[in-house]
């Protein structure tokens, strides 16, 4: 009988992680090392389109080639993200020799470390390990989540499900063989702003089709036999076909898997969760809606803006920046926008800022509007910047800021200022 590992909390703040491979193990291994933050430097020849992302954000460091053994100078840790065992073995050897911990996601009984199954609430986290049996540790983590969530189990109790009555139809052919499709918006960024509905669906996939928004600890909470599916949609990047995403929902889903679509905020907020629920509703497929929180409202919420406030704003309108306000294919009246009294909420509008302010101000709405821009709301690298209308497209070059990122035109930018 092998011997009992030893629980520990690794305090990694500073301190340098190698991590070997870039596809879907490390997408989800990555955010938690992130989150304790570490020094993450990744090694592999090609990334996913997520880990690009966290690379081209200036999060991690990439090393675009295969491991060589002076990668590991100056590490505290190793995890080992690729299928091939004899190239994870190499890496390991070389760890073995220097003495420095070793997770293989190709094989746990070869490594000198363990990931445990982990929940976290607030400030507590919770990690189990399952004598080497990944699945007892996810059903136990699960019950201690359950028990500290504190919810009834009426809470779970599942809504209406979207329209299309041939996709809710059991007899389908992906309900005949247990197969469905969950679009679950995973909301604004803070893993624990997934509702309790989402997040349980989401223990229960066998596929996860996930966007770049979607909050990396949640992935780093899945089943290790589950299914991963990087769909990021990067803007004005890399992408795949929203065609192929709904193919890939559809296939997974009448070969009988739970599949679900997560994405970042509500999958009905620009998110075209629509078009995928057509798609499998022509296919057959059975479709469940769970709604998230949204960035346009929560990402103002955590910078201390309430998009609407007695006295000041009834009203609040949320438009997609992501075309340029001359642009033939844009479907926004700019013109109109700039004379409404209330609060204006601009999503994936940082690219096109300056030609939105431009054109808004010479509709009417005046350059001195109090203006903000919020950065990865509600997330530990959350930034907020607060200027004018007249200013905010130079100010936001000059600082720097990226998406996502939420912009508030109007007067409820400093309703809660002392």
């Amino acid at each position: 009988m092998s011997a009992s590992p030893y629980p520990l909390g690794l305090r990694l703040d500073g301190r340098r992680v190698v991590v070997v491979g870039g596809g879907a193990v490390a997408t989800r291994r990555v955010p938690a090392l992130l989150d304790a933050g570490a020094d993450v430097l990744l090694v592999a020849p090609e990334l996913t389109p997520a880990l690009r992302a966290r690379v081209d954000a200036g999060r991690l460091h990439w090393v675009p080639r295969r491991f060589v053994p002076e990668d590991l100078d100056g590490a505290w840790l190793v995890q080992v993200a690729i299928d091939d065992p004899i190239a994870a073995a190499s890496v390991s050897a070389v760890a073995a020799e220097r003495r420095i911990f070793c997770v293989r996601a190709d094989d746990r009984a070869a490594a000198t470390a363990w990931t445990p199954a982990v929940t976290r609430q607030g400030p507590v986290t919770v990690a189990v390990l399952g004598g080497g049996d990944p699945r007892r540790a996810m059903s136990v983590r699960d019950a201690i989540r359950d028990l500290l969530a504190a919810r009834p189990a009426s809470a779970e109790s599942a809504p209406p499900q979207s329209r299309a009555d041939a996709a809710t139809d059991t007899t389908s052919a992906a309900g005949a063989t247990g197969g469905r499709v969950a679009l679950v918006g995973a909301g604004p960024g803070d893993p624990e702003l997934i509702t309790v509905r989402g997040w349980r669906l989401l223990t229960e996939a066998d596929v996860v089709v996930a966007d770049r928004l979607v909050p990396g600890l949640l992935l780093d909470e899945l089943r290790p036999d589950v299914e991963l599916v990087d769909a990021s949609k990067i803007p004005y990047g890399p992408s795949r076909a929203q065609e192929e995403i709904n193919q890939i929902l559809v296939d997974r889903a009448l070969a009988g898997a739970r599949v679900v679509r997560l994405k970042g905020g509500d999958p009905y907020v620009f998110g075209r969760g629509g078009e995928e629920l057509l798609a499998c509703a022509a296919a057959g497929v059975p479709v469940t809606v769970v709604p998230g929180v949204t960035s346009s409202i929560a990402a103002p919420a955590a910078a201390g803006i309430p998009v609407t406030h007695r006295g000041v704003a009834h009203e609040f309108t949320v438009v997609s920046g992501h075309l340029a306000p001359d642009s033939p294919a844009s479907l926004v009246r700019w013109d109109a926008l700039a004379g409404l009294r209330g609060t204006l909420v601009i999503l994936m509008g940082l690219k096109n800022l300056a030609a939105i302010a431009e054109t808004l101000i010479a509709h009417g709405r005046s350059p001195q509007t109090p203006a903000a821009v919020v950065q990865e709301g509600t997330t530990g690298a959350q930034r907020t910047l607060r200027s004018t209308l007249g200013a905010v497209a130079a100010e936001v070059l000059a600082a720097a800021l990226r998406p996502p990122a939420v912009v508030v035109l109007g007067d409820v930018v400093g309703a809660l200022d002392e």
